[in-house]
């Protein structure tokens, strides 16, 4: 039987990916005033959301989960059709979007009795939810089964790893994710967090006193994860995100694949744009690399 992967919009896939994948999108909401939303790439384009925050560094946007009537109206056609349906949300540990498709889910089997509907927290999110995604659209267009499809993403989701940089401390700060006293101290040194997400959670790995420093720190703990696991990054997909400044992000590509081919084959890797979801924490200027274990390695 047919079925379709669907996911939120926390993947940062691009449209044009979307739409040559054949994945369905449900967007988060973006706001500016806390008062009207726009959907994320439907109403407004991620490009568009960091800039208003170039443009205006005073205001801080803020995200809101899809609904239950959002998944609905997902899900919803397909069932009709009689297709399956696998849908990847973004970490439980970041937001509701995998309660409120799971709620959707138990509503609408009430109707379809005899639909499959498998709802995956994804235990990651941003450019590593994505390419976690894609690699659910491989296990499709090479033939797995619809069991199988949800086995090889439960198997190779603990693998992924996001290892990256901010512009400034100043989205964390004020979304909470950094206690006054490290406010205090960041302002003062003016230093930028290394970070690593892992497991759906965020853990600092050090600071850098430069853009240029805290890049090759991203290049350095990437090599010693990969040492540390004794994996070799040709079996894994590896993609870089950024946030506004995609000039950054080609320049970036050209490190980490001098990098990679030191102790890799790898020739090429991806550049996604974060989207609004983590870019509201981060601010405009996020960057870094996500990495996944392919699933046939």
């Amino acid at each position: 039987m047919a079925y379709q992967i669907i996911t939120d919009s926390s993947c940062d896939l691009s449209p044009e990916l979307v739409k040559e994948k054949q994945l369905h999108v449900v967007p988060f909401y973006i706001s500016f005033d806390e008062e009207n939303y726009f959907k994320e790439n439907e109403e407004i384009k991620v490009h568009e959301f960091y800039q208003k925050m170039v443009d205006h560094p005073d205001v801080f946007p803020k995200t809101s989960l899809p609904s239950v009537e959002d998944y609905i109206d997902a899900f919803t056609p397909y069932l009709q059709k009689g297709i399956d349906i696998i849908c990847i949300c973004i970490t439980t540990k970041f937001s509701g979007s995998y309660n409120s498709a799971s709620t959707a889910k138990d509503i609408l089997l009430e109707d379809y009795p005899n639909a499959r509907i498998t709802v995956i927290d994804a235990t990651v999110n941003t450019v590593l939810q994505g390419i976690l995604v894609l690699e659910a659209v491989r296990m499709q267009e090479d033939g797995l089964s619809y069991d199988e499809v949800i086995e090889g993403i439960d198997r190779i989701k603990g693998t992924g790893r996001i290892i990256f940089t901010v512009g400034n401390m100043d989205y964390l700060i004020h979304g909470g994710r950094v206690g006054k006293v490290m406010k205090v101290a960041v302002n003062a040194l003016k230093i930028r967090p290394m970070i690593i997400l892992k497991e759906g959670e965020i853990f600092p790995f050090g600071v850098a006193r430069s853009r240029k420093k805290s890049i090759q720190k991203i290049l350095e703990k990437t090599k010693a994860h990969f040492a540390e696991i004794k994996e070799s990054p040709d079996d894994y997909q590896i993609v870089i995100g950024y946030g506004y400044d995609y000039e950054e992000a080609v320049e970036f590509k050209k490190e980490l694949l001098a990098s990679l081919q030191s102790y890799s084959n790898i020739q090429d890797v991806g550049i996604f744009q974060i989207g609004a979801m983590i870019g509201v924490h981060t601010g405009p200027y996020p960057l870094g690399i996500g990495l996944i274990r392919k699933y046939d390695r």
